[in-house]
């Protein structure tokens, strides 16, 4: 079972040893409000998944976390037997409190007990990709990850976990885990206004390595806002859609994950990412980082 061609914006990037499609789609929306219980619509978000394979996207990010354990659950029964070239990204490293929050849990014995909850969840034997989630909700944290991915690579060693890569991390820890094994992502807070990365991103890609923004809407204060509706409104578009073809645009190893919870805010996401940008539209765009 393969899921259906169609044209997505981007292309494709190789991940690992699959290629993915540029676009793809992340799914802690479909959890309940605060990414706690179940969706409000249970069956338009099984509908949200079947439709975003039926668009062409081979390319999911999920968390055992989103829920907990309802995101899974929700791809497991939309998709599961899974089409052969759709790749599932989940994360490990984070679990959630009575509280609502993310403590970390980076422990080697928490590592693996999140990893078995994934595999469950999914209902598969190994799991595609899994990025090992860093710091913490405030963002990067500089500090030693050798332990927690070594777990990761015992894993894959296992054949548990094919491809390893790295969420919320800085590029010291980046090199870190290279230094111990491969890893063919890294999933990190950037957007228009949020660019701390660009060197990352520019080493990363001439590595074969894909970088997968999270929040890639997000970040905007009114003054950026203000220059971005501008090429908007010259382009005839909407600010998200030019956020998500700089996205795109920017370099050829970034992989877009934007989530929604609407078939149709889905389907604007894919045309949006599909816009056409031109050299004087980037030169504004560049002004919204400073």
């Amino acid at each position: 079972m393969t899921s259906t061609e169609l044209h997505l914006p981007g292309g494709t990037w190789p991940l690992g040893d699959r290629s993915v499609t540029r676009f793809g789609y992340g799914a802690m929306q479909l959890a309940g409000p605060g990414v706690l219980g179940p969706p409000a619509d249970r069956d338009g978000a099984l509908e949200v998944l079947r439709s975003a394979v039926a668009s062409g996207i081979t390319h999911l990010d999920t968390a055992e976390a989103y829920g907990p354990r309802v995101v899974n659950e929700l791809i497991r029964e939309a998709l599961h037997p899974y089409p052969d070239d759709l790749l599932v990204a989940t994360k490990v490293g984070g679990r959630r409190d009575a509280q609502g929050g993310w403590p970390s849990a980076r422990r080697p014995d928490e590592i693996r007990q999140q990893v078995e909850d994934n595999l469950q969840t999914l209902g598969v034997d190994t799991l595609d990709l899994v990025h090992l989630r860093l710091g913490d909700a405030a963002g990067p944290v500089p500090e030693r990850i050798g332990e927690a991915f070594e777990t990761l690579v015992d894993l894959q060693q296992q054949g548990v976990v094919r491809h390893l890569g790295l969420s919320n991390a800085t590029a010291e820890q980046v090199a870190e885990a290279q230094s111990i094994a491969p890893i063919v992502s890294v999933q990190n807070l950037y957007n228009l206004a949020v660019r701390h990365d660009d060197a990352l991103v520019d080493r990363l890609a001439a590595e074969g390595v894909a970088y997968i923004p999270f929040f890639p809407l997000g970040g905007f204060s009114p003054l950026q806002s203000d220059a971005l509706s501008a090429v908007a409104r010259r382009l005839g578009s909407t600010p998200m859609s030019v956020a998500l073809a700089w996205l795109l645009h920017r370099s050829p190893n970034i992989l877009l994950i934007p989530g929604t919870s609407s078939v149709a805010h889905l389907h604007q996401n894919i045309a949006g990412a599909a816009l056409e940008l031109f050299p004087e539209d980037l030169d504004e765009l560049a002004t919204i980082a400073g």
